[in-house]
């Protein structure tokens, strides 16, 4: 069965992932990129390669999703998937459903700072990252020899959260960024308790081994691990083509430092649900 590691786009996961993967598959104290391997992403190009579909259309892998998970679920065992994926419906295709998701942890961030982590990310100004994340039917499409394989329907920032958050079909622990960068070890911790409930496992939960996964993942080491050996998931910038740093600003970013007053103001007031949903006001 399935695990996912939901979020929308530069929202966290990576470090969620990396926090995982080192409580997990991690052998010694010392992270490093290639036990991202375990949390493989999903959708994603190497899932639908195989078919001889044409996937004529950016959304031609959707009416594949759950075969896909049957396929990985085939033995039975537990886990985890890093996904971007709103939990959605295409062309009344379901991205999941309760007999291959057995649960899910979703990381949500204040959208005034994905705003400044996208506009990194994608090398494209504020108000277009703005844009992006309120645009209804956006999504992440990847074209492979003259195939539409990659296809991530993400929709608006405001959907996406809500997708997750309010899933009824399985349980869902929804994380703040925020409370995971100002207290990771509880936070963790948690997340760690959600899975060993959920999945009715003997899960060991070890302060000594969190906090050593949590230093072992500490941002600052992530930085310094893509500088000295690169990121394999960073973008590369069509303007300079070098890849764009992908573990950019950590706590400073900061949309109090970062957005001009105008556009805090409109994004406050767009997403004044949400922020008081989340408690971030």
């Amino acid at each position: 069965m399935i695990i996912w590691l939901a979020s929308y786009p530069k929202s966290g996961n990576t470090w969620l992932r990396s926090l995982i993967a080192s409580y997990f598959y991690q052998k010694d104290s010392n992270f490093n990129f290639d036990l991202l391997n375990f949390i493989d992403q999903f959708p994603s190009v190497n899932y639908f390669k195989k078919y001889e579909d044409t996937f004529l259309q950016p959304e031609s892998t959707a009416k594949y999703w759950i075969k896909e998970q049957e396929n990985i679920n085939r033995d039975k065992k537990l886990r985890f998937f890093k996904t971007h994926n709103a939990l959605c419906k295409i062309n009344n295709f379901s991205f999941t459903d309760s007999k291959n998701t057995k649960a899910a942890i979703h990381i949500v961030r204040d959208p005034r700072n994905v705003v400044t982590s996208l506009s990194n990310h994608y090398q494209i100004n504020k108000n277009e990252a703005f844009d992006f994340m309120k645009n209804e039917k956006k999504a992440l499409i990847e074209k492979k020899n003259n195939k539409f394989l990659g296809f991530v329907p993400l929709f608006s920032w405001k959907f996406h959260q809500e997708s997750w958050s309010e899933c009824k079909k399985f349980p869902v622990l929804t994380i703040r960024y925020e409370d995971l960068q100002a207290n990771t070890f509880k936070t963790f911790k948690s997340i760690l308790n959600f899975l060993r409930d959920t999945t009715n496992s003997n899960i060991d939960i070890n302060s000594d081994k969190i906090n050593q996964v949590i230093k072992s993942c500490e941002f600052e080491k992530l930085q310094k691990l893509e500088k000295d050996s690169g990121f394999k998931e960073a973008l590369v910038s069509k303007k300079t083509n070098e890849k764009i740093k992908f573990f950019n600003l950590g706590k400073k970013n900061d949309f109090r430092n970062l957005l001009e007053k105008k556009m805090i103001n409109e994004m406050t007031e767009f997403y004044k649900d949400q922020i008081k949903k989340y408690e971030y006001e």
